[in-house]
């Protein structure tokens, strides 16, 4: 739904905002919005320091504790919980006993990482094309939108399965599947770049440019870009909570993030035998990939009210009249 809106939205030129303070005072209307920024900061700040954190409390994410686990249930953690304890926080892991801390931490560089990946590779594939089919003549646009439909059509999961394939076993996969994502989910972007550009491309200003001798790039780049930059980003912070699902998703069904590496799908993936026997190893992973989805989704929804005017004044208008209906 919100992809269309998007869509729908592109073909209109949104009204610049006049600075920043703007911006964040129209982000404050939506009090959702703050909250989510904050939570936001603090898993971003808590994949960073993963190394720090884990320091503090004194473990790893790769070092076996076989003491902690009973091997005549089959390596269910010893202890309340998940064998939480002063010296695992998080209780550890079963059968292995790896600390479940720091695994979470370090699972949070790799799930956050890829996803940051992937929506800074879509963007750039997605301008690129998207500018290019707005500005290009008739065969160009037709050219880039057949490329474009057929890139919608390629499931990301044939597109790992064909990778995995091919690229050498020692290759990162975190980095192979940041690369995927981004190859194959440029597409959206790209429709909602080409829609803007045809929109803006017809405006007086972008017509005096042209007939003054500018060329395409120039255009694009003093012209074009500052226009398309709330729509992209918007969509941007939207996608990137949709790549954090798709990263735990293909480790999920065993085609992505591979042990020992830590990421929070490889781990609902390692849980999904031990969910009766050790639920808090799939509590864990589950709640943080809700809460950092969810955050980010919200956080998502007030950037594009905040870069929509037009949208500002309708929530505006929407709750002066909630609260004279109140009076």
């Amino acid at each position: 739904m919100t992809e269309a809106l998007l869509v729908k939205e592109a073909g209109a030129v949104a009204a610049p905002a006049s600075g920043a303070h703007p911006f964040w005072r129209r982000l404050r209307t939506r009090r959702s919005a703050p909250v989510a920024a904050v939570v936001v900061a603090l898993l971003v700040l808590t994949a960073l320091a993963a190394p720090l954190l884990a320091g503090i409390e004194g473990q790893n994410p790769t070092t076996y504790h076989p003491d902690l686990v009973d091997s005549a249930t089959g390596g269910v953690p010893l202890g309340s919980f998940g064998g939480i304890s002063a010296e695992h926080w998080l209780g550890v892991e079963p059968l292995t006993g790896r600390d479940l801390f720091a695994r979470v931490v370090y699972g949070a560089r790799v799930s956050l990482g890829v996803a940051l990946g992937a929506t800074l590779l879509q963007v750039a594939i997605g301008l690129v094309v998207g500018l290019a089919a707005g500005l290009g003549n008739r065969l160009v646009d037709q050219v880039f939108s057949r490329i474009t439909d057929v890139m919608v059509a390629l499931p990301v999961m044939v597109a790992a399965l064909g990778a995995l394939a091919v690229v050498p076993a020692g290759f990162p996969r975190p980095v192979l599947i940041a690369l995927l994502v981004g190859l194959v989910g440029w597409t959206h972007i790209s429709k909602i770049v080409r829609a803007k550009t045809l929109a803006l491309k017809s405006l007086d200003h972008v017509a005096a440019a042209r007939l003054s001798g500018w060329g395409s790039w120039q255009i694009a780049r003093r012209e074009l870009l500052p226009a398309l930059a709330a729509p992209v980003i918007t969509y941007a912070v939207l996608l990137f909570p949709a790549n954090i699902v798709v990263e735990a998703a293909l480790s999920f069904l065993g085609v992505g993030i591979k042990p020992p590496t830590p990421s929070w799908g490889q781990m609902l993936s390692d849980a999904d035998t031990w969910y009766q026997a050790a639920p808090t190893y799939l509590l864990i992973p589950a709640g943080l990939l809700f809460v950092t989805v969810l955050a980010l989704t919200v956080l998502g929804e007030g950037v594009r009210t905040a870069l929509d005017p037009r949208a500002a004044s309708r929530l505006r208008i929407g709750t002066g009249a909630k609260k004279e209906a109140g009076a």
